[in-house]
């Protein structure tokens, strides 16, 4: 019986709520990914070590500049910690995320025959890369069904209801438990694009949310902006 209300708790949707809420997001987005700009796997890494406390618009500036010089694990370590700050130093934090690109890249090269492994374990043993971040590269990266609970996601899952959790682990275990297998892989995408644009922190857009009959949400806004 203990099991069982646990599982009741992940979620406030029923399953066929879930599966017409995912339904709805992918109708209008169907193919949904990263507003991060990147070409290959170490690109994106970097690009989600440099994100953190950042817009995906402020470090995609300075990725426009930094990878045309140096792109890989070789190059960037070349490049040197000083030299990489020049590149992204409008982005905050600047200091610590230059050490932590130059020290992963130095390990890629030295640990992994200089390509990003497609392992969390490893992934999380590089500097600077956390849980979130190897759930995004593992997803984006190379197709891994898993999902990095950010702010966004956070907050879209406790208000609609979907997967309430009192931190952003409890969350990720909820989603990973309640999302249907034909929604997983793509399931991050839509929930922080939601998050950022429209289920939003301060006055959430419910007049032209698209899941506003299906979101639990009790204190859904009412004026169109």
């Amino acid at each position: 019986m203990l099991a069982k209300s646990r599982r009741a708790r992940r979620t406030l949707l029923t399953k066929a709520e879930i599966v017409e809420l995912f339904s709805r997001l992918r109708e209008l987005n169907p193919k949904p990914t990263t507003e991060l700009e990147f070409t290959t796997p170490f690109e994106l890494l970097v690009a989600v070590v440099l994100s953190a406390q950042a817009t995906d618009v402020g470090v995609n500036k300075a990725t426009r500049k930094l990878f045309p010089v140096a792109n890989t694990p070789a190059a960037i370590a070349k490049l040197g910690e000083e030299k990489l700050k020049r590149y992204i130093a409008t982005i905050g934090l600047f200091n610590t995320k230059a050490a932590n690109v130059i020290a992963l890249s130095r390990q890629i090269l030295e640990e992994h025959d200089g390509q990003v492994p497609r392992d969390r374990e490893a992934l999380e043993a590089l500097p600077g890369v956390g849980r979130k971040t190897a759930n995004v590269v593992l997803n984006t990266a190379f197709g891994e069904p898993t999902i990095a609970v950010d702010t966004h996601i956070f907050r879209v899952s406790n208000r609609t209801g979907l997967a309430p959790g009192k931190d952003v682990r409890v969350v990720e275990d909820n989603l990973m438990h309640v999302v249907p297998p034909e929604f997983l892989h793509d399931a991050h995408h839509w929930l922080i694009l939601h998050g950022r644009y429209t289920c939003i922190a301060r006055k959430p857009r419910c007049p032209a949310c698209p899941i506003r009959d299906i979101c639990r949400y009790r204190d859904k806004t009412t004026d169109p902006e």
